[in-house]
């Protein structure tokens, strides 16, 4: 899938220990159609060689400003201006300063300067300089200037600490150019979407809850940020990274859910209810431990509030879409929720079939407006995802169109 023909990268490489993912970077950009050049500091090469480079990415490898023949042709104003996407990566944080100080000493940082292209950088160091104040400062005054921050990642890192640092891996980086220029439809919108569980305390040690993996909300999350959208994610506990670019929100119970989606849904412009939420939270939260002590323990229970019913009875609702997991007569209950809470759509699947829904990396999805039924068959979470997010504006829009 060349999602990138014709694309022309820059991907530039500081000295860094992650410079070794690089070449798979090359190669998988490379895969998707984009034309890759290379530009190296002199830290990088201490990690890998500059003749790597060039038999993945097929081209010279720009490692001096200082190189008299590239510079009869004015080399790093030619880089500048052939670019369509600058990608830094790793981004040490010193290259991270010196751009954000507008220095030009070495190619990299001249070319970051000499360009009308987009930048990204895909920051790589030690947990404890990227938590620095000088470190975050910068990334503050870059993303001011409208550089893209790619990661970091959370992992082991090969100092041994453990934290946020590790620069984000090939295929995400890939990824994450293929959205940058995938088609934005979405721009100008913004959509809060929730995902996951919940957890209704019982006592200190337990709760109940349900198999929600989080997957098909963080996949809708990926899809409307890729298409453009600002995304809020409100996530119950779950055990996936939140796409990079969203604005996460973590929660743990159904009220603390219902809390923060009512507290940031009305400057949104659609409201997409795919957490699996707890109809029902413990009455009395034991404060100790509940000693097993009896053959039976009974536990009182109460309503939890219904998020998705509060967010459409609001005057100025977003465009309200719904799930529905059911077991049995899928369709009837589907289109009763959909008409009892007034939502405008609602994406309804049976998660009594075995390899979808829960805990599946595949879903099979029935879209169910007032008038229309549509099916998306089944498929990768991720692509379901992206064809819903596509259903739901087509939606969007012929509503809005009518004001």
């Amino acid at each position: 899938m060349r999602i990138l023909q014709d694309k022309k990268i820059v991907l530039g490489i500081s000295g860094g220990i992650a410079a070794y993912k690089t070449p798979e970077l090359v190669r998988r950009l490379k895969d998707y159609g984009a034309e890759v050049r290379v530009v190296m500091t002199d830290g990088a090469k201490a990690f890998i060689t500059p003749l790597t480079l060039q038999a993945v990415s097929g081209n010279h490898v720009s490692d001096s400003l200082l190189d008299s023949q590239a510079e009869l042709a004015m080399g790093h104003i030619e880089l500048a201006k052939w670019a369509d996407l600058i990608i830094i990566a790793p981004a040490t944080a010193d290259i991270i300063a010196r751009i954000a100080a507008g220095m030009a000493n070495d190619l990299l940082s001249t070319l970051c300067l000499a360009t009308s292209a987009p930048v990204a950088i895909a920051p790589a160091m030690n947990q404890q300089m990227w938590h620095a104040k000088a470190t975050q400062a910068n990334i503050d005054t870059l993303t001011q200037r409208s550089l893209y921050v790619w990661g970091p990642g959370a992992g082991e890192q090969a100092c041994g600490d453990v934290g946020l640092g590790r620069m984000l891996e090939a295929n995400e980086l890939a990824a994450l150019t293929s959205d940058f220029f995938a088609e934005k439809y979405l721009h100008n919108q913004h959509w809060v979407i929730t995902a996951g569980p919940t957890r209704e305390a019982i006592d200190p040690v337990r709760y109940i809850s349900n198999h929600s993996s989080g997957k098909m909300g963080y996949a809708i999350a990926h899809a409307a940020l890729r298409a453009g959208a600002q995304v809020t994610l409100v996530s119950g506990p779950v055990n996936i990274a939140a796409p990079v670019g969203c604005r996460l929100i973590q929660v743990t119970s159904a009220e603390q859910m219902h809390q923060q989606v009512l507290a940031n849904v009305k400057q949104a412009t659609t409201f997409v209810a795919c957490a699996a939420v707890a109809d029902y939270r413990v009455a009395n939260i034991a404060d100790e431990k509940i000693k097993k002590d009896n053959e039976q323990m009974q536990i009182s229970l109460i309503k939890n509030p219904d998020i998705v019913a509060d967010v459409a009875k609001l005057a100025n609702k977003p465009f309200t879409v719904g799930f529905a997991a059911e077991t049995q007569n899928v369709e009837h209950y589907a289109r009763g929720k959909l008409m009892r809470k007034n939502l405008d759509l609602i994406a309804a699947n049976d998660v009594a079939i075995a390899g979808q829904g829960f805990n599946s990396d595949d879903n099979a999805l029935t879209l169910y407006s007032t008038i229309d039924k549509i099916d998306i068959p089944l498929a990768n979470k991720q692509i379901v995802a992206k064809q819903l997010v596509s259903l739901i504006n087509q939606y969007y829009l012929a509503k809005n169109n009518k004001k």
